[in-house]
């Protein structure tokens, strides 16, 4: 049923028009596949778009090994690869680390392996099948876990190599595309197994969130993360600009002027200081640390030089000075 043309529904309607603004003529793009609703639809869309943008469309699958019938579901996620058309169809086997919980090391194995499967196949770009549910998820534990802006921007729609076609689309029509296209997606067990803070969020938090305050919630968080992104984009071009004029750099480091940096709002200050810290010593201070930094300014009662992980910063003759803590 794969092979032939679906009568054109709404669902796959709005998920190839979300398809065909993210390709370029030329291109040689990459479709990430789980063979799940959401990418299945996201790999069916570009096939079906890829030729006639003037592009090549590939795909490729990672089998991350974490439970079994992994192998099953990468074979399947293969097959409806190449019915689709898609070519070249890779799939890649990674080995998952521990380091951050297993979420966060299967995405680091995950993403790695895209990366290396773009480079060896020339791709432009892969495409990720998020969808506006996932970026409400992603919005929703940035919050609770008091992760600040930049997780509360959520997913962006490009990132390098990696854009995300569907951040505007809902998880049902997705699952409707595949019902309209003859498509059977593979279901991951891991989807609902509340033992994962995501499951939960989806489950139970934001159904329960639906029903208590109307519908609406996952489109909202998805609005507010849009907008965060285009302030934050704005903030850090601010910073850059005003820390070309205000840096001094040095053979000890860098330095900013004090009174410079209190007469920007905390927002512009706390950029800046991250900026330079991260700028010159390749290293992010976290917000409480920034924070500490900051006090050196708005808060300055002689106190001594604050020795931060590989930075030290002292305040001296006017002047924030960064320097190698060893």
């Amino acid at each position: 049923m794969q092979n032939e043309r679906p009568r054109l529904t709404p669902a796959i309607a709005d998920v190839r028009r979300a398809v065909r603004v993210s390709i370029a003529e030329g291109e040689v793009v990459l479709v990430a596949l789980s063979g799940g609703p959401d990418s299945l639809a996201l790999a069916a869309a570009t096939a079906f778009e890829a030729p006639r943008a003037g592009a090549r469309a590939g795909a490729i699958i990672i089998d991350h090994g974490l439970q079994p019938g992994s192998v099953d579901a990468a074979a399947n996620a293969r097959d409806h690869a190449t019915a689709l058309g898609l070519a070249p169809v890779v799939a890649k086997t990674v080995t998952v680390g521990v380091d951050g919980g297993p979420e966060a090391a299967a995405r680091t194995a995950r993403y790695r392996a895209l990366a290396e499967a773009a480079r060896e196949l020339g791709a432009t770009a892969v495409l990720l099948g998020h969808t506006l549910d996932d970026q409400a998820e992603t919005v929703l534990l940035g919050l609770a876990r008091g992760s600040g802006a930049a997780s509360l921007q959520g997913m962006a729609a490009e990132t390098g190599i990696y854009r995300r076609p569907l951040l505007g689309i809902r998880r049902s029509q997705t699952v409707q595309f595949c019902k309209d296209s003859g498509l059977t997606p593979w279901l991951d067990p891991q989807n609902d197994d509340p033992a994962f803070s995501r499951v939960r969020v989806r489950k139970v938090v934001l159904p329960t969130l639906e029903a208590e305050l109307g519908p609406g919630i996952s489109e909202a968080l998805a609005r507010t993360a849009e907008q965060l992104r285009e302030d934050t984009e704005a903030l850090d071009h601010f910073a850059e600009e005003i820390a070309e004029d205000l840096a001094e750099h040095s053979e000890a480091g860098i330095s900013l002027p004090v009174r410079a940096l209190a007469a920007n709002p905390a927002a512009l200050r706390q950029r800046l200081i991250r900026l330079a810290v991260e700028s010159e010593f390749h290293v992010s201070l976290s917000r409480s640390q920034t924070l500490e930094v900051a006090r050196l300014v708005t808060d300055w009662h002689g106190q001594g030089p604050i020795d931060l992980p590989g930075v030290k910063v002292e305040r001296h003759a006017g002047l924030l000075l960064f320097s190698t803590n060893e």
